[in-house]
């Protein structure tokens, strides 16, 4: 049986410092960090084992407007 994934999408307002500290507090590993304008975070994903998540920076766009930061 095939596993259906999940992968969770989260945006903050310091995107950079979270992607150190997720990495430092539970592990995570950098998949892949895309950096934009002014030292913010287009789009990143972290593994932990077979899991992923990605994270950018918050922008306060049309669509983040509709989403909380954690």
């Amino acid at each position: 049986m095939k596993r259906a994934n999940i992968i969770p999408t989260m945006k903050y307002r310091d995107a950079p410092a979270a992607i150190e500290w997720l990495c430092r507090a539970f592990g995570f590993e950098k998949q892949m960090v895309v950096e934009g304008e002014g030292g913010k975070i287009d789009h990143a994903q972290l593994k932990l084992g077979d899991a992923m998540i990605m994270l950018g920076s918050f922008r306060g766009n049309e669509y983040e407007k509709k989403v909380r930061t954690p």
